[in-house]
């Protein structure tokens, strides 16, 4: 048989194996090696494959570990985990309901404009459902809310933080695209090619995650509409509509501080992507300890007076902020957030109560991080020597002539891989996509003069489907968890099947409106 035959066909029955065997429940980070491996000594023995490629693996291994881009994943999860630990996603939700509650789907409506400043503060995926199932689920079924579209709700908008920036998932689409791009530009001819940022991603997503936001506040305001009792309005007492407005200031301002800080350190040009990432882990530490003195007072204090103190502790720290900003500028601001911080630091040594709390956070925090970087990390070594191994046999070049011969040119190609994008997300993970099938067909498509970060962006709000469509979707099995035993599975699969529609509709908003996803980035980074 020709060799090159022979290797194309490896090279799909490598593809193919890897995709079954993740489907049965393995790791990600060992499957792709271990598979690569074997089909590497399969075609060693056949004559069509050379060992010595291997020798590559070390170089490609040192240029993961000083990826400067990397750095952002361990620091927005030390950031996530610590906004997790501080509970202000639950004053959020508590009083963003109360606030919208007495419109109809105004508790639907308030569960997405949290889960949306979640995501544009934590992006932890799991995290946000969870709680939401915890705080919002019970509420409104006690209203009289529709099983299926609560729980489909909470699940939707509980992903958000996959394509509102800051996300894991975008930091590593930038690095995968980084390389993709890069070999792309030289492959035309350009030895100079113009670089793109994780900055890029982040301004990219803006726009279309605030889309997806609101197509899906369009839909449950819509349904409250036509059928108001899917979706009831909820009534309040006199003393929750009296202390409403300091509520309100007391949620909102910690979780805004921390999106101007990530987001703000960006556009103001004071820190890279990168090292607002670090900005943020230290915001967070800040709100933090904040939540851990005022709950340690709350113990001498009756809940009204620490109310009131919390209040105007926000107030104060705004007018601060304002003030500094003019006299001194971001960077004063973040030369302020560190004084604080180390302020709160000493405060809570002081405090043998709170000490203890805050040590058990911080080891918490710190053994998620390592975890979730860890894994990050190993399967990244493992997509190497995947990509050397497929690429070798020939299945890049495969996987161009394939593409290439789709009718429609680049769109017919980007339809085809989208679409094989939405179908792999019912069985596997957004990381496991990206290392499989993003690293394969991106090449391809931005030599066809796909641009990158519209690329990215489609890419991504395809990913967060995988969240919801069964039977892999992580975002039911949060839900599931945490839900009532009213609320079957049944109830929640058939639950998510509107907002998955919405997803769709929405990347196809921006196909067909590419603006929405490069405007920002041209405006910002020209």
């Amino acid at each position: 048989m020709d060799p090159i035959l022979l290797g194309e066909i490896l090279a799909v029955g490598l593809f193919a194996s890897i995709v079954f065997i993740l489907m049965l429940g393995y790791p990600v980070a060992f499957t792709l090696p271990g598979v690569a491996v074997l089909f590497a000594v399969l075609g060693w023995s056949l004559g069509v494959f050379d060992l010595n490629y291997f020798n590559s693996l070390p170089l490609r291994y040192w240029g993961i570990l000083t990826n400067d881009v990397l750095i952002a994943v361990p620091l927005f999860v030390v950031m996530g985990v610590l906004l997790e630990r501080s509970k202000i996603a639950e004053d959020l939700l508590t009083t963003m309901g109360q606030l919208f509650g007495p419109v109809r789907g105004g508790l639907g409506i308030s569960a997405i404009i949290v889960a949306t400043l979640l995501a544009a503060s934590t992006g932890i995926v799991g995290a946000t459902v969870v709680t939401m199932g915890l705080i919002s689920l019970p509420s409104m079924l006690a209203a009289g809310y529709d099983k299926r579209m609560a729980s489909g709700l909470i699940c939707a908008s509980g992903t958000l933080g996959q394509i509102i920036p800051p996300s894991t998932v975008l930091v590593v689409l930038a690095v995968v695209l980084q390389s993709a791009y890069s070999q792309a530009q030289m492959a035309k001819g350009n030895f100079q090619p113009e670089t793109l940022s994780v900055g890029d991603l982040f301004a990219g997503a803006f726009l279309p995650g605030l889309l997806l936001a609101g197509l899906y506040i369009l839909w449950v305001g819509g349904r409250a509409f036509f059928l108001p009792h899917t979706a009831p309005a909820l009534v309040l007492d006199a003393a929750q509509k009296a202390s409403l407005p300091r509520r309100v200031v007391i949620a909102l301002v910690p979780p805004l501080l921390l999106i101007v800080a990530v987001l703000g350190s960006i556009i103001a040009g004071v820190a890279t992507p990168t090292e607002s990432a670090s900005v943020g882990a230290v915001g967070a530490l800040v709100l933090m300890l904040v939540r851990m003195l005022s709950e340690w007072y709350s113990r001498s204090l009756s809940p009204e007076r620490v109310e009131r103190f919390n209040f105007w502790f926000w107030i104060a720290l705004l007018a601060l902020l304002a003030i500094v900003d003019l006299v001194a500028g971001a960077l004063g601001l973040l030369t302020l957030a560190v004084v604080l911080l180390v302020g709160l630091l000493a405060w809570v040594l002081l405090l043998r109560g709170t000490r203890a709390q805050c040590i058990r956070s911080l080891s918490e925090t710190g053994t998620s991080s390592l975890v979730i970087t860890g894994m990050v990390f190993v399967i990244f070594f493992g997509a190497s020597v995947f990509s050397v191994v497929f690429s070798r046999l020939g299945g890049e070049n495969l996987v161009h002539e394939f593409l290439n011969a789709m009718p429609g040119g680049a769109d017919g190609a980007l339809f085809v891989v989208m679409a094989i994008i939405f179908v792999l997300g019912f069985f596997l993970d957004p990381f496991e996509i990206i290392f499989i099938v993003v690293t394969l067909a991106a090449p391809v498509l931005l030599k066809m003069d796909v641009d990158p970060v519209w690329l990215a962006i489609l890419i991504g709000i395809n990913l967060q489907t995988s969240y919801l469509t069964p039977p892999f979707g992580f975002s039911l099995f949060y839900l599931r968890g945490v839900a009532p035993p009213e609320v079957t599975t049944g109830d929640i699969y058939r639950g998510i099947v509107p907002f998955v529609a919405i997803q769709v509709v929405c990347i196809f908003v921006v196909w067909y409106f590419p603006a929405l996803a490069t405007w920002l980035p041209k405006m910002l980074y020209g």
